[in-house]
């Protein structure tokens, strides 16, 4: 599996976590449903932009989105 399907699963486990549909999630972040759904397929690389967007999307701190994600990359599923 490589970053960006890591990426793409933490960050769809999150948004359900979170009870957000990518609809939602795309609102809040500012960012379109479908890219939304490129970056949890794996499809896209997440900018730094997106990142920021998505950690406020998701109210948290960008810092523990981005722990939270290195914690999947060391030990994905």
């Amino acid at each position: 599996m490589n970053h960006n399907q890591i990426f793409g699963k933490a960050l769809r486990q999150l948004r359900r976590e979170m009870r957000l549909t990518q609809e939602e999630l795309g609102f809040e972040s500012e960012i379109s449903r479908t890219h939304i759904s490129l970056l949890e397929l794996g499809q896209r690389s997440p900018t730094f932009d997106s990142l920021l967007k998505i950690s406020i999307g998701l109210k948290m701190d960008l810092s523990d989105f981005l722990i939270f994600l290195a914690e999947k990359i060391r030990a994905p599923d």
